[in-house]
């Protein structure tokens, strides 16, 4: 996978408050291309494996819980720079620390229901991105 890709969710709190069309059109405005997509509901033990990476933190249990509680949407960008270009776009964990016109000062409602996850490394896009897609569903 080409280091001008990376990955993102559309959490359950923005996608089951219709936010997800709104935050797509936005990433889709700055220059983003949407490579692929889905909407599921990950089960626990999905949602353990794919943080796994935070077990031990004293948020992982409450992100698990979160991130299973409802469907959300897997996606994967293209643009140059994808990784931090996202990282920008998306703003700061708490949106009440994000930049003006990110998306999670648009579209967050908590440090906690923050919209959307995107990978913070070239590596972590790739690994993140096969978790849910295969080589062939990319286009």
């Amino acid at each position: 996978m080409s280091l001008n890709y990376t990955f993102s969710i559309i959490k359950p709190d923005a996608f089951n408050t219709g936010k997800a069309g709104k935050i797509l059109a936005h990433l889709e405005s700055q220059g983003f291309v949407l490579k692929a997509a889905r909407v599921m509901h990950l089960s626990k033990k999905q949602a353990e494996e794919f943080y796994a990476v935070h077990r031990g933190r004293p948020f992982y249990g409450e992100l698990v819980d979160f991130m299973s509680s409802a469907p959300c949407m897997p996606f994967i960008l293209e643009k140059a720079n994808a990784v931090s270009a996202l990282r920008d776009a998306i703003g700061a964990t708490d949106p009440a620390e994000a930049a003006a016109g990110t998306v999670r000062k648009l579209y967050a409602e908590s440090k906690g229901k923050n919209a959307i996850h995107a990978s913070d490394s070239d590596e972590n896009a790739v690994r993140e991105s096969r978790f849910f897609f295969a080589e062939s569903e990319v286009v």
